[in-house]
C-alpha cells in the first residue's frame, strides 16, 4: 500500500531582496516530471528578462534539480535540499532571479536560494495525500449502471472504458482502504459477474 505524502494544496510564491537581487520563489504541486517542466516553462515565459530560473523537483522517488547558469552547488541542490527538508513530495520549487548588481559569492547565493524557497514553502498551505490504487473492473452490460453507481458512492476516480463482447472493462482508482469494501459489494450487486483486479 503507498504511504501518505504532504505536498501543497496550491500554488504559493514569497519574494526575498538580497543586496539588491530579488529572489522570486514560487512553489506548486506537480505529480508528473512534465508537468513540474511545464511550470517552468510557463514562468520563464512570464519572466523572459530575469537572470536565472533555477529550480528543483521532488516527485516520490524522482529528483531533478538545475542551477541555470549559477555557479554549480548553489541554486539548484539548495532548493531541492530545502523541498526534502520540509518533508514535501510532488513538489516542483523554481527561484527566479533579477541580478542586483552586486556579486553574492556561493555561500550566499546558496543561502539566498535556499532561504527564498524556505520562506515559500513554509508558508505555502499543505495537504496530506493517500496515493489511490487502481483496479481493474470488467461487468456486463446489464450491470454497468450498478458499477457507477458503486464507483460514485466509494468516491472512486473513473478512467478509461473499453468496451467488448461481453461487456465495460474500465480503469477506476480508489483509496486502499476502500477496495476490499467496494469488491465485495460489487461481486453482490452483479451476482459474481464483475472482475476487480489490481493493475
Amino acid at each position: 500500500m503507498p504511504p501518505p505524502y504532504t505536498t501543497l494544496a496550491g500554488p504559493w510564491r514569497e519574494d526575498l531582496l538580497v543586496e539588491n537581487s530579488e529572489f522570486l520563489a514560487f512553489a506548486e504541486r506537480a505529480e508528473t516530471p512534465a508537468q513540474a517542466l511545464a511550470q517552468l516553462a510557463a514562468l520563464r515565459e512570464r519572466y523572459p528578462g530575469a537572470t536565472h530560473h533555477c529550480w528543483a523537483y521532488r516527485i516520490g522517488p524522482l529528483q531533478r534539480f538545475h542551477d541555470d547558469g549559477e555557479p554549480g552547488g548553489t541554486a539548484g541542490a539548495p532548493l531541492l535540499k530545502v523541498i526534502d527538508g520540509q518533508g514535501l513530495d510532488h513538489v516542483m520549487v523554481v527561484v527566479v532571479r533579477f541580478y542586483g548588481g552586486v556579486k553574492l559569492g556561493t555561500g550566499g547565493l546558496a543561502r539566498a536560494y535556499s532561504g527564498a524557497a524556505a520562506a515559500c514553502l513554509r508558508a505555502a498551505p499543505r495537504i496530506t495525500v493517500q496515493p489511490r490504487q487502481t483496479l481493474r473492473v470488467t461487468v456486463p452490460f446489464a450491470h454497468l449502471g450498478r458499477l457507477y453507481h458503486l464507483l460514485e458512492g466509494c468516491g472512486a476516480t473513473r478512467g478509461e472504458e473499453t468496451y467488448g463482447e461481453g461487456g465495460v472493462t474500465l480503469l477506476a482508482e480508489l483509496l486502499p482502504g476502500d477496495i476490499a469494501a467496494f469488491t465485495a459489494a460489487l461481486q453482490g450487486a452483479t451476482r459474481g459477474e464483475a472482475h476487480a483486479d489490481l493493475t
